[in-house]
């Protein structure tokens, strides 16, 4: 029996199984199980890397990555060529782009790399319509920007989270605050530092013996799910955030777009139109959550025209490798002018977590 066999008997399991404290277990178990195959047949490398897959060979570049996801013919290489002054083939018909077209987006002193990926369609968690190789480069990125189409319904999207969902990529979440450390003997420890409504400890012990571990240390500091359990347990999933974008709003009403606007990570926009395109661009560098970061030299004042770009939480260490990895090993300490610092200049060691626009001189 195939993987997707497997599946298709386990989900069909599953439906005839009534739900109730009874079959709770049984139903984690198969939920663990069906997680697992999945995890195989979206990555058979059985990889927990950041890309998870075989995508498409598209070289990493500039200070973040954003992928588009969305239906076929929603604007996405339309909107790439009016950010990113590419010219990829866009037109009124479906699947117009075959493969992944990158572009670059110029935005407070950072190169944002903006990938058009193909259309999505149903299935794709399984391979339909090129779907593995878009997901896969899609958990590359720092942010998904997903595409939608104003002028229908929320099927769409609600498709388009589950597909994504479905092989490990969780939206807008944070990853659950559990640990699962597996060792070699002394069978398995549970700890809770909560009360617990979803789990309980003969629950987590049948999901990890199904899973073929015996022996391990589970931690848990919140009350957490039988499915982010498996996610912890797995390994293999990418939390990462996303940017809700719905394109064509000169076809809906005032009051339709108002209310789009309205909803939690949401951006509206017109590409034909070029409406609300500068905001976009705008969200895209908030959600990225970056920093600027200034260096001095000696005697100079500091140079504002070419500052480095950091993901928010660098440190001092960070940020000396990146200007050049020699310098930790005659690193004394640092100067921190700016909002880090309690009070300027601020001398600082490797741990000093860097903030927005700070001033950094190293001894």
């Amino acid at each position: 029996m195939g993987i997707l066999e497997k599946i298709e008997a386990i989900k069909a399991e599953m439906a005839r199984t009534q739900r109730n404290k009874a079959t709770e277990r049984s139903f984690g178990v198969l939920k663990a199980r069906l997680a697992k195959l999945v995890a195989e047949l979206t990555d058979p490398a059985g990889g927990g890397s950041k890309g998870g897959g075989t995508g498409f060979d598209v070289r990493m570049a500039g200070d973040a990555r954003v992928a588009q996801i969305g239906m076929p013919s929603v604007g996405k290489s339309s909107l790439l060529n009016k950010l990113t002054g590419t010219q990829a083939e866009a037109a009124a018909y479906e699947f117009t782009t075959l493969t992944c077209v990158p572009g670059r987006i110029q935005h407070n002193g950072a190169t944002i790399q903006f990938l058009d990926l193909p259309g999505i369609i149903e299935g794709a968690a399984q391979g339909k319509g090129r779907g593995r190789q878009v997901i896969a480069t899609a958990k590359t990125a720092d942010l998904i920007l997903m595409m939608l189409d104003a002028t229908k319904d929320s099927k769409e999207r609600r498709m388009l989270e589950a597909e994504l969902e479905h092989v490990g990529l969780r939206l807008n979440t944070q990853p659950p605050d559990l640990t699962i450390k597996i060792k070699k003997g002394g069978g398995i420890s549970f700890t809770t530092t909560v009360p617990l409504t979803h789990l309980d400890q003969q629950l987590v012990v049948s999901i990890l013996h199904d899973a073929r571990v015996f022996n391990a240390d589970v931690l848990i500091r919140a009350d957490c799910t039988v499915d982010e359990f498996i996610d912890v347990l797995i390994g293999n999933r990418r939390y990462v955030r996303c940017l809700y974008c719905y394109n064509k709003i000169d076809s809906i009403s005032i009051e339709a777009v108002d209310a789009l606007a309205r909803e939690p990570n949401t951006v509206v926009i017109s590409v034909e139109s070029e409406l609300n395109l500068d905001y976009l661009v705008e969200r895209i560098w908030k959600e990225l959550d970056l920093i600027r970061v200034y260096t001095k030299r000696k005697g100079e004042l500091p140079d504002f025209s070419d500052g480095l770009i950091l993901p928010r939480g660098t440190t001092v260490q960070q940020a000396c490798m990146r200007i050049h990895k020699g310098l930790l090993d005659e690193f004394k300490y640092a100067l921190v002018w700016g909002r880090s610092a309690k009070h300027t200049p601020q001398i600082v060691g490797l741990g000093h977590v860097l903030d927005d626009e700070d001033v950094i001189f190293i001894v």
